[in-house]
Parts: C-alpha cells; structure tokens; sequence
C-alpha cells in the first residue's frame, strides 16, 4: 500500500515539475469550477422556463421503473474507479477534467436552445447522496443531452486502461438505459449524449497535442 502511494506521489512530483503542465492542469481545475458553479446557476433558471413536450414512441410503450439507488451506485462506483485508476496517469486526469467542463459548456448550450419539459410519466431521479447530506434540488428540465450518460461514456473514453474502459461502456449502457426506463430523459437525450463526448474528447486531445509543438 505504501509502496503505491509512493509510486503515485512521484508520477504526480515529477509532472508537477514540469511547468507548462502544472499551469495547464491548475487552469483546467479552475475553469471546470466555475462550469460547475455556473450551470448550478444556470439550471434553477431553466427550471423556471416554459418548454415543450414530445411523443417519444419508446417511452409510451411502458411504465417508468424506478432505478435511481441502482443508477447513482453505478455512476458513483464508476467514478470511484476511474480516480483511482487514474491517479498514476496526470496526463488522463487533465484530459479528464478538460473534457468534461466542455461537456457541461455543451449542455448550457444545447439545454437553452432544446426547452423540453420533463418526459411524461417520469420518476424523479433525486441523487440519493445529496438528499441523505441535505440540500439539493430536484431538476427535471435538464434533459437534451443526458448528463449521466455523456459522463459515464467520457470515462471510457479518458481511462487509461483496457479493461476498465469496457467497464466503464458497459455502465455507460446500463445507466442510459436505466435513464430511459425511468422516464428521466426521452430517447434522443441519451443517443446523442456519447457524441457530445466524444467532441469534447477529440478537441480536449486536439488541444493538448498543439501544446506539445
């Protein structure tokens, strides 16, 4: 145990030794901050905002299930697993960070100019963690493009190892379908979610291997 603690506090010294990587790195932490702190913002606004509905053929061929303990404890586990397992690759841990503030930039965009109002029939998917500690409020709106499964899919994309990412597909395809039979998202929320992964991957690379030259 010991021994791999060691093993990580040097990978960790030796890139943070490197300048332009440590500022690339503490820049990349803090603009994922304020993504965060603003579509925390953001969303109580949509909340408030009319929008509309649609007939989704695959949601009116059954009633929701409720899956959120099942959904939260595979995307927290998912989550859990991908630090650790990148705690030896700084260089996927930056990846990581960029990509996914340009996933939340993706959906502050995309939520404003796609105003849907929550699937008929949905069960709120209230994070379970969140409402033990207190606090929290339930969102319904923020729907085009599903946020738990473009995240879930990001994780596949940025671990480093084999094996794990086809862990990480696999709960990728469980929480999108959990996310569907719920009635938390419609269809097309969840199919578009990996694309918009997967652009935010390739320009997070793109990016980073301009730097290099």
């Amino acid at each position: 145990m010991n021994k791999a603690i060691a093993e990580i506090k040097s990978v960790w010294i030796e890139k943070l030794s490197d300048k332009s990587f440590r500022w690339h790195f503490f820049y990349s932490i803090i603009i994922l901050a304020v993504a965060l702190y603003i579509i925390a913002r953001y969303l109580k606004y949509i909340e408030q905002r009319p929008g509309f509905t649609f007939n989704d053929p695959l949601l009116i061929s059954f009633e929701a299930i409720d899956l959120t303990w099942v959904t939260f404890i595979m995307m927290y586990g998912a989550l859990f697993i991908a630090l650790i397992t990148m705690t030896k690759h700084p260089r996927n841990m930056l990846w990581a960070i960029q990509a996914y503030a340009l996933v939340i930039s993706m959906r502050v965009i995309t939520i404003y100019f796609m105003p849907l109002e929550a699937p008929p029939g949905i069960i709120p998917m209230d994070d379970p963690f969140i409402a033990f500690f207190g606090g929290g409020e339930t969102l319904l709106k923020d729907l085009f493009f599903s946020g738990h499964t473009a995240t879930m899919y990001l994780l596949f994309l940025v671990s480093p190892h084999k094996k794990f990412r086809w862990i990480f597909l696999i709960i990728t395809i469980l929480v999108a379908t959990a996310v569907i039979l719920q009635h938390v998202h419609y269809t097309i929320d969840v199919i578009t979610a990996p694309f918009f992964s997967y652009t935010s991957y390739r320009i997070t690379r793109l990016i980073n291997s301009k730097k290099k030259r």
